[in-house]
């Protein structure tokens, strides 16, 4: 009768990080990466992680480009035309200065 070594905390951690859907071990990631990229499109963010801890979270472009946010400034566009106060005049008034004199 042979007796069975106890599983390592490491290699339970492992073994849970295979059965998550959505965690993949580094060594994993990258032998199946076209997998991965496939999953990303179809269940969402994907966890890579490196010796049990999450690293790197793998995201679709489109997912990325809408964290990061547009420099173009369209999302405020957007919003001030879609409020029901649009119609109000934001233009600044403008008050007539004094002129100082200067001598030359």
């Amino acid at each position: 009768m042979t007796r069975m070594s106890r599983p390592t905390r490491a290699r339970k951690a492992a073994s849970t990080l295979r059965a998550a859907p959505r965690h993949w071990l580094l060594q994993d990631a990258k032998a199946r990466f076209s997998e991965l990229v496939r999953k990303v499109h179809s269940e969402g963010p994907q966890h890579v992680t490196v010796h049990g801890r999450d690293e790197v979270v793998v995201i679709a472009a489109e997912e990325f480009r809408r964290l990061q946010g547009q420099q173009t400034g369209r999302a405020l566009i957007d919003a001030l035309q879609a409020s029901p106060d649009r119609d109000v005049d934001l233009a600044p008034s403008r008050s007539a200065m004094p002129v100082r004199g200067v001598v030359l």
